[in-house]
């Protein structure tokens, strides 16, 4: 029986756990429209060092929402999900198959669950939050919203800042706009939902291998263009991009080329981490979690359950 609702395919887990190889994949075989899920990924200046699809992988099949953002622009979650909701639009238009790829889980719950309404901040508040030390804003916090407090942890400089200025802005708590998202497209699609969860040593060696690879071919010069660029900020979300602050440093005398790559590759198995419990933890129970590597059979098995 076809679907009543509009196919979206799903394809997300840690970083380096074959993601992008597996969707390009699935959009050869299938007409599909991959779609980028990754937050340093959007960056125009990010090829090498977030681990973009090639110009030749993304001449295969159509990619979208790839290195289309400034690394001097800010961009949100909210912003991501408004633009994925057109590009699948377009592709269902098109009679392709979107295809989801990444591992960011706040783009992805925003697209699927909506977001909650908060209104615009208060300027000062936020100010005022901002500059405190986070052990004040935490007590703070403990009066103003204690559930949120005995959630976070009391070294979350930036949760513990968010939650305080959308209470003491609001007067709502942050959980109590979360109640009430919006603009989420899970009730409007039929999710072709697959994880992506590899072995830890498997994965870990990847990491290692990939980040390697990464400064030997070309990812050097793209940190140190990006570098060079007076109209990004320091505390640009580009900047601090795995293996740019690493790559700066070294280049600029203050750790050797052994540090920087270590310490670059340290701070990637230390994300995969926290994607991979995310991703085992957080999505429903109903999508699929494959240990598998190889793209061949997760193609095989990712048909056998939907096609």
């Amino acid at each position: 029986m076809a679907d009543p609702l509009p196919r979206v395919a799903l394809i997300a887990g840690p970083t380096a756990s074959g993601k992008s190889a597996l969707a390009l994949t699935l959009a050869e075989a299938h007409r599909g429209t991959v779609i980028n899920a990754d937050s340093a990924q959007v960056y125009r200046d990010l090829r090498i060092l977030s681990a973009r699809p090639s110009p030749e992988e993304e001449a295969r099949a159509p990619h979208r929402l790839f290195g289309h953002v400034d690394g001097a622009q800010s961009y949100s979650a909210a912003r991501w999900a408004s633009e994925a909701k057109e590009e699948i639009a377009q592709a269902h238009a098109a009679d392709r198959l979107p295809i989801l790829v990444g591992g960011t889980g706040m783009y992805l719950r925003t697209l699927i669950d909506g977001i909650a309404p908060v209104p615009e901040i208060d300027p000062q508040i936020r100010e005022e939050i901002r500059t405190r030390p986070v052990a004040d804003n935490y007590r703070l916090l403990q009066s103003a919203d204690p559930t949120a407090a005995e959630r976070l942890r009391p070294t979350d400089t930036t949760r513990i800042a968010r939650a305080l200025e959308v209470v003491n802005s609001t007067g709502r708590t942050l959980a109590d706009w979360q109640q009430a998202k919006v603009g989420g497209i899970g009730d409007s699609i039929t999710l072709l939902p697959i994880i992506l969860l590899p072995d830890r040593a498997w994965l870990t060696e990847r990491c290692d291998r990939r980040f390697a690879m990464m400064v030997e071919h070309g990812g050097v010069e793209e940190a140190m263009t990006l570098a060079a660029r007076n109209d990004v900020p320091a505390d640009a979300p580009v900047r601090r991009a795995i293996g740019v602050p690493q790559i700066i440093d070294w280049q600029s005398g203050r750790i050797s080329k052994e540090e920087a790559v270590a310490e670059a590759q340290a701070a990637t198995r230390q994300y995969a981490k926290r994607q991979y419990t995310w991703f085992r933890n957080q999505p429903p129970p109903e999508w699929q979690r494959r240990t598998e590597t190889e793209t061949i059979q997760l193609k095989v098995i990712f048909e056998t359950i939907f096609f």
